[in-house]
């Protein structure tokens, strides 16, 4: 009995050596595995910790608000911007970002700001406005200048189109970090990136509940869930955040790790792109910076952590107010706050926006030229990723003009605008090129087809300055008073076919003046005059206006049969508009690096393609077209003492009606047509140049200057005759010519006449003579 019982004992010995000899080895061969794993996870924490944390995408902003004596501003423009800015109206300015309005004076806290022309400081300036201009400036000392911040218009998102604006912990607006703590993460500064407590209480619960329904995480657990891992629930995912988040805590500071929480945190949807951090949830919902944020406004913030859709003011406005009123309910508990600041900030409305201000559906026409125009310099990746700065030449207050100038000419059109009938509008400054504002259709929120930039369109009579300014560059043989035969004409065209062009009037005039036959728009008169200098010289003066378009010369190119599309006629008119200087269109002045450091310069350039002289014969000649011809009803919207130049054009059919026009300071272009090609039942004048009006209403122009550049001379001639004639002569104007082809003054005044009984005849030219110089 004795040696069974030593045999059984002896064996039972050999089993426990041979088992826990396995056992030891595998423990060892676990502890390797948790080793190795933890090495690697290891490097992986400070990998991309230590590194280039996010992929932030490049920001892009309109141009600075700059304030002067004598700026062209009214005060409802300046408080409409401020406004979108985020400042609040207070009663008294107290701090950056607040603003007061009484009568003509607004007082405003300007926040200060890093630009590509150096920095601005904040400070409190109290601006006067006397109608449509800033009567000057005050402040705390001389203030000749002070400048705005630019709004940010959009962004260029990487693929996975997440978006944040970084900030540093010290940025962080008063009680952030302690509602946060308080919040998510009582002990987060105690612990070592685990709480065995609440790891316990989850434990219990997910016990309880048969599944995992709660988790235990610390803020730096949500962190590494956030940053380096995805959403799954498991045991497995649960570890592996566990070790990485003890891990983090033991290479980095609590405040790095709070920092990187408050710049990585879901905060919202926008579209297709995701919000996150409290930087961007700030001008998000709120369209502030985030230092600018009160108690109220923080709370909301943290409270929408635990579940950003479940606690969207804007969709849950009743849940979202009780998730934070408990935030704060919260900081009272805790001794954060008093009982009368929690009682305040309870009774605050949510006190945010309508809509995202910062969403990239804003202003998409826009933005769709700036990459356009950055990607011939950058490459995608340094776009989406680098948080690069993008400062443009946007005006987001003519831009607002523009887009109601659109919905007002609509109004007006009613029922003659279907609802396929679409638009587009092109708005630059008239010496400079810069793009200030843009409407790709008649949707200006909508990111599709952009036919600012891609509807290539017949233009119509928008092509016949290109013919008078040829002829106009041989003054020898005209002038705005040389006589054009504005009669029937018969050209052969293609495959043995003929081409007659004919008045839209369906009527002739006979002999007409020049600045006439442009001024109404004559068909017969303007092809007369283009085949006279030659086809192909009208199309090269064309390119020399900033067009290369490759056109075959026929004589229908006369009346604009080729197609540009509306950024083009832009730069065609740029030229005329800038006194004969061809200054390539741009929307991007600088760029620069997240650190602020310049990266490219976009200068203004300038190329003089023709004489001043004649340009400003030219623009005599396109002022009388608002004045007398196609584009006068532009002055029932417009005051009549200031002086536009402008061209309607209308295509075959009625297709598309176009309008081209500038001011000294602002340029115009129009277009209205249909995405098939149907007809729009208007012209150039009841159609775009509805539009065009509109907005130079609402813009305020400055007046085309009327001062002769060096080589102009002005000369009386019989109204009726174009002769030379003496000041004291009935019937007689003043007219510009080019130095030394003025014509003579005449011997004396011609006697009245009765020219009725004149018909047609050779020319017929007494009766049109009557119309001359009108």
């Amino acid at each position: 009995m004795g040696r069974k019982r030593s045999k059984r004992a002896v064996r039972k010995v050999g089993f426990w050596k041979r088992w826990s000899g396995l056992l030891w080895k595998l423990a060892i061969v676990g502890l390797v595995a948790f080793a190795g794993l933890a090495v690697y996870l290891d490097a992986v924490v400070q990998e991309k910790f230590s590194g280039k944390r996010w992929a932030v995408p490049a920001k892009v902003f309109a141009r600075p608000l700059e304030l002067y004596a004598g700026q062209k501003l009214s005060r409802d423009d300046f408080v409409t911007e401020l406004s979108a800015l985020g400042y609040r109206s207070v009663s008294a300015v107290k701090q950056p970002g607040q603003m007061s309005v009484a009568g003509s004076r607004v007082d405003v806290y300007t926040r200060g700001f890093q630009s590509f022309e150096g920095s601005e400081p904040a400070q409190r300036i109290n601006v006067r406005f006397s109608g449509q201009q800033v009567a000057g400036l005050s402040g705390s000392g001389d203030v000749v200048m002070a400048r705005i911040e630019p709004l940010m218009i959009g962004g260029i998102y990487p693929a996975h189109n997440e978006d944040r604006i970084l900030i540093r912990l010290d940025q962080a607006p008063p009680y952030l970090v302690e509602a946060l703590v308080a919040v998510e993460d009582r002990e987060f500064f105690q612990h070592f990136g685990i709480s065995p407590k609440g790891i316990a209480r989850a434990a219990y619960v997910n016990f309880t509940a048969g599944g995992v329904v709660q988790g235990g995480s610390t803020l730096t657990q949500q962190l590494v869930k956030n940053f380096y891992l995805n959403s799954e629930r498991s045991l497995i995912r649960k570890g592996t955040e566990a070790i990485m988040a003890v891990l983090l805590e033991l290479h980095y500071s609590k405040e790095a790790i709070l920092e990187a929480y408050l710049n990585e945190v879901f905060l919202g949807q926008d579209g297709q792109r995701a919000v996150h951090g409290f930087g961007l949830a700030s001008q998000y919902y709120f369209a502030q910076p985030l230092h600018e944020l009160e108690l109220h406004q923080v709370a909301l913030l943290v409270g929408m952590v635990k579940g950003p859709s479940l606690f969207n003011p804007r969709r849950q406005p009743e849940r979202s107010k009780k998730r934070r009123d408990l935030v704060i309910q919260m900081l009272e508990e805790q001794g954060v706050i008093s009982d009368e600041q929690a009682r305040l900030a309870i009774e605050r409305p949510l006190d945010v926006t309508v809509r995202g201000t910062m969403a990239d559906t804003s202003y998409p026409a826009f933005m769709d030229l700036i990459k356009r125009q950055l990607r011939e310099d950058y490459q995608d990746e340094d776009l989406t990723s680098e948080g690069l700065r993008i400062f443009t030449s946007f005006d987001p207050l003519l831009q607002l003009k523009a887009e109601k100038a659109v919905e007002t000419a609509f109004k007006r059109l009613g029922e003659r605008a279907d609802k396929e009938m679409e638009a587009a509008m092109v708005v630059t400054g008239a010496q400079t090129g810069e793009v200030l504002a843009l409407v790709g259709g008649r949707n200006p929120r909508f990111s599709g087809f952009n036919r600012a930039l891609d509807a290539a369109r017949p233009i119509g009579s928008l092509i016949k300055p290109a013919v008078f300014l040829t002829a106009l560059e041989q003054p020898q043989t005209y002038s705005l008073i040389t006589p054009i035969d504005d009669s029937p004409i018969t050209l052969p065209a293609e495959k043995g076919k003929t081409w007659s062009p004919q008045n839209y009037s369906r009527e002739s005039h006979g002999l007409v003046p020049l600045h006439e036959a442009l001024s109404r728009s004559y068909n017969q008169a303007t092809v007369r005059l283009g085949v006279e200098v030659g086809v192909d010289k009208v199309l090269q003066t064309v390119e020399r206006m900033g067009v290369q378009h490759g056109w075959p010369a026929y004589p229908a190119m006369l009346l604009g049969s080729g197609a540009m599309t509306p950024l083009q006629v832009t730069d065609m008119y740029q030229t005329l508009a800038s006194g004969g200087f061809n200054t390539p269109l741009r929307a991007i002045r600088n760029v620069l690096t997240a650190e602020g450091e310049q990266l490219s310069r976009y200068p203004f350039k300038v190329q003089q393609r023709f004489d001043s002289a004649t340009i400003f014969l030219m623009q005599e000649g396109m002022s009388r077209v608002m004045a007398e011809g196609t584009g006068r009803s532009a002055y029932n919207q417009v005051p009549a003492d200031i002086r536009l130049a402008g061209k309607t054009g209308t295509t075959n059919d009625l297709r598309d009606s176009w309008f081209a026009g500038f001011s000294d300071d602002l340029l115009a272009v129009a277009w209205l047509g249909r995405d098939d090609n149907g007809q729009t039942r208007l012209t150039g004048a009841t159609g775009a140049l509805q539009v065009w009006s509109a907005f130079m209403a609402e813009a305020h122009p400055t007046s085309l200057s009327d001062v002769p550049p060096g080589g102009i001379v002005y000369a009386w001639v019989d109204r009726l005759t174009g002769e030379g004639s003496d000041a004291s002569c009935p019937d007689t104007v003043q007219m510009p010519f080019r130095a030394g082809y003025e014509p003579l003054p005449g011997p004396g005044c011609r006697p009245l006449i009765d020219t009725a009984p004149v018909k047609e005849g050779a020319g017929r030219v007494m009766d049109v003579i009557r119309g001359w110089l009108q």
